[in-house]
């Protein structure tokens, strides 16, 4: 009866050591694939911010050369402004939160308003 005990208890822990052992293998592997996941996204990561780079750059360029000059607070004006018109706000509601008139939106947006336009109507003539 001691000797069972024993060789079970014997057994039992080398099970254990066995069971440790194959766990540091797949938490290894887990980590390696975490690892390589993580390098991925780091490269696509620092690509689009190198992209991103390009066109910071090339729009400078574009506007220097267009001979446009607009103050950091008119390029984000301007940003946010058609960021909500192509998000499908209606002018009024963009007038009331930039805090300015309604026909200074269409002003603005009448660039965008006639291309979106001729769009459609090349969309629908097909």
């Amino acid at each position: 009866m001691e000797w069972t005990i024993i060789l079970l208890i014997a057994i039992s822990a080398v099970l254990l050591i066995v069971s440790m052992a194959s766990n540091r293998k797949v938490e290894k592997q887990k980590q390696k694939e975490i690892d390589l996941v993580h390098v991925a996204v780091m490269k696509d990561i620092n690509n689009v911010q190198e992209q991103i780079r390009s066109l910071e750059l090339d729009i400078e360029v574009v506007t220097k050369e267009a001979g446009i000059q607009l103050t950091p607070e008119e390029v984000i004006f301007k940003r946010e402004v058609l960021d909500l018109y192509k998000r499908k706000y209606s002018i009024e509601t963009i007038a009331q939160k930039k805090q300015v008139s309604e026909s200074e939106i269409q002003q603005f947006l009448a660039p965008y308003l006639a291309a979106k336009d001729e769009r459609s109507k090349l969309a629908h003539e097909i």
